[in-house]
């Protein structure tokens, strides 16, 4: 059947609603992803396109080299592209566990912190005066950020000031907890400061132990996923290879734009998946842009 539609008109207005449909497949997908507001960029587009290019780093020079090495084997501009794009995207698509080991490491970071902070405020000593100690000794995922932290206090920026900036630097809904618990003790002086450290300590290991399991489970998915992948190219590439005449009508235009859809489908599987396995981090509620009240000023 798709033989039959090779004509040079046929084939022209197939290619044109093909594309249509892929670029309408793009857009719903991006439109579908939620995304951070950025601020104005007043880099010029090629400064903005090179930086874009590095941030690839080595996978640009392998995707090249997989798209020529499909192009030469397959002869298929679609497949080639395809490669292109999965390779360049794959980090998206199939990878975040390294992220999510680094968010756990921090989380498991900030508890240890927490206990330390607790511990020296036991010895009757003031918040920031125990804050400027323990960032010497702080946990090696947070301890630029502790660490700046105490150079604020040391050069008199105001403590809730501070902490506003340490919520932003840590960039964690568990954070700001702990630095909410902080910051109300530099405003009211009150007692108390110890058990709600400790009771945040608790908390921040109980959500890294439900994180590791979470991630425990979606590295099970994500193996399969990647198992499917593989299995699915080499199978293809093996057609092209040792059964030619089977895949011979994806030689043509039309079939180019058929493989062009299923390409799609496939594309919109992978990505359902992500969106299925995406685990959903409650949002912050300190930001810097708060208004700080009460400061010394």
């Amino acid at each position: 059947m798709i033989a039959d539609l090779t004509t040079s008109g046929s084939g022209a207005g197939l290619l044109a609603a093909g594309a249509v449909v892929g670029g309408g497949l793009a857009l719903l997908g991006y439109a579908l992803t939620p995304h951070e507001p950025r601020a104005a960029d007043s880099r010029s587009l090629s400064d903005r396109t090179v930086r874009r290019l590095k941030g690839f780093g080595t996978r640009l020079p392998i995707a090249v080299l997989a798209g020529l090495f499909t192009l030469l084997i397959t002869a298929w501009p679609v497949a080639a592209v395809a490669a292109v794009t999965m390779i360049l995207a794959w980090p998206a698509l199939m990878g975040g566990a390294r992220q999510e080991r680094r968010q756990a490491d921090r989380l498991e970071a900030l508890a240890l912190w927490t206990e330390s902070l607790r511990d020296t405020i036991a010895g009757a000593v003031g918040l920031e005066q125990a804050i400027i100690a323990t960032s010497r000794a702080a946990p090696a995922p947070i301890a630029e950020d502790i660490v700046a932290l105490a150079d604020r206090l040391r050069v008199r920026v105001p403590l809730p000031t501070a902490l506003h900036r340490l919520a932003d630097d840590l960039n964690d809904a568990s954070a700001d907890l702990v630095v909410a618990a902080l910051l109300l003790n530099s405003r009211l002086r009150g007692p108390g400061l110890r058990q709600v450290l400790t009771s945040l300590a608790d908390s921040v290991r109980a959500e890294v132990e439900m994180r590791g399991r979470v991630t425990a489970g979606r590295a099970a998915t994500r193996r399969s996923v990647q198992i499917v992948v593989a299995v699915t190219l080499l199978f293809v590439l093996g057609l092209r290879t040792f059964n030619p005449g089977y895949v011979e009508p994806y030689q043509h235009p039309a079939g180019q734009v058929v493989l062009a859809l299923v390409v799609a489908f496939f594309a919109a599987g992978f990505f359902w998946l992500k969106q299925l396995a995406a685990y959903d981090l409650p949002e912050r509620f300190m930001h810097s842009s708060n208004a700080v009240e009460g400061a010394p000023r």
